[in-house]
């Protein structure tokens, strides 16, 4: 593919994605309010275009494709403006932090006939897909039970809570490894250690489809890095520990008691992020819908929303109303 991809951008996390569409040979140009975040673009690839002027690019032909990474909040105007330009577009997570803006911008992609795929990365990992294939083909049984914890310390801390730089990515990978949707939120607590408002830790306990319970815990003050996914079946119970270097993904026997009659899954080794931009662009040349597609973005974002509202303190009619059904996650 020609270089086509605009990078808006390349903070901390963009300049990872900058450098996947780069080697993939699809980055066209870079633009970020930051001289020194260009100046360091400019350095590291001289034969990258470089600017400040996101308008410019909307308008720019050989524009193709725009990566948004920028702060949450920002994500619903850019990609608005990008859609309504007919661009095809990846937003990291979340797609926006409201429901109504998520949905708003699932149907313009529809209806602008482009692309849109939301960063849901682990949807892109290759051991989580092995866990995917290892759950469809029955080896852990009828699924009960999935818990996702994802705990750090974090000085970077973004605009909203841990919940919606985190949880994006446990409750969609919940979702895809187990195939059933997201229903409602049962319960949601959140702990705010130094901002009012702004919870560092957050537990969700989640109703998925055919009655699957989902636990959800995040945190960015735990100085002890634990990145762990366990799936509970009636024959057996996987691990996926992205903390390891290797051998990420056991599946332990209900059955025995010995931990040395586990199994452990290979996978390939292959970086999720490259994946997740390599999809992307194979979604643009042959017109398929990303596996982290608009109403996917739209569905989890309509989860957390639920979650802050009774961490906020929502009136319980109000939250009723956010109880809903969505289409099955792919």
């Amino acid at each position: 593919m020609k270089k086509c991809v605009a990078v808006v951008g390349c903070g901390i996390w963009g300049k990872n994605i900058v450098r996947n569409f780069y080697n993939l040979g699809a980055l066209h140009s870079v633009c970020d309010l930051d001289k020194e975040n260009l100046k360091m673009i400019n350095e590291l690839y001289s034969d990258v275009e470089t600017t400040s002027d996101f308008e410019g690019l909307l308008n720019n032909p050989e524009v193709k494709a725009f990566c948004i990474v920028t702060p949450s909040h920002t994500h619903f105007s850019l990609v608005r403006k990008a859609l309504l330009a007919h661009k095809h577009v990846y937003v990291e997570k979340p797609i926006s932090t409201s429901s109504q803006e998520a949905l708003e911008l699932k149907e313009l992609a529809q209806k602008m006939n482009v692309q849109l795929l939301v960063g849901h990365l682990l949807l892109y990992h290759p051991a989580v897909n092995r866990l995917k294939m290892l759950i469809a083909q029955g080896v852990l049984g009828e699924i009960k039970y999935a818990q996702s914890d994802r705990l750090n310390i974090n000085y970077f801390k973004n605009d909203r809570s841990v919940m919606w730089d985190l949880a994006p990515h446990d409750v969609s990978m919940i979702a895809h490894v187990t195939g059933k949707a997201p229903l409602k939120v049962l319960n949601a607590v959140g702990v705010a250690s130094e901002f009012e408002n702004i919870f560092d830790i957050t537990h969700l306990t989640i109703e998925f489809e055919d009655g699957l319970i989902g636990q959800v815990s995040d945190s960015w003050i735990h100085p002890q890095k634990r990145v762990a996914l366990l799936v509970r079946g009636t024959k057996a119970t996987a691990i996926l520990d992205d903390t390891l270097q290797e051998g990420k993904l056991k599946v332990y026997d209900n059955k025995k008691n010995s931990q040395k009659d586990i199994e452990v899954f290979d996978y390939l080794e292959i970086e999720p992020l490259k994946l997740e931009c390599q999809h992307f662009l194979n979604c643009i040349e042959h017109n398929k819908t990303p596996r982290s597609d608009g109403e996917n973005g739209y569905m989890i974002v309509k989860i957390l929303e639920s979650a802050e509202n009774i961490m906020l303190g929502a009136k319980k009619e109000e939250l009723d109303n956010h109880e809903f059904k969505v289409s099955r996650a792919k």
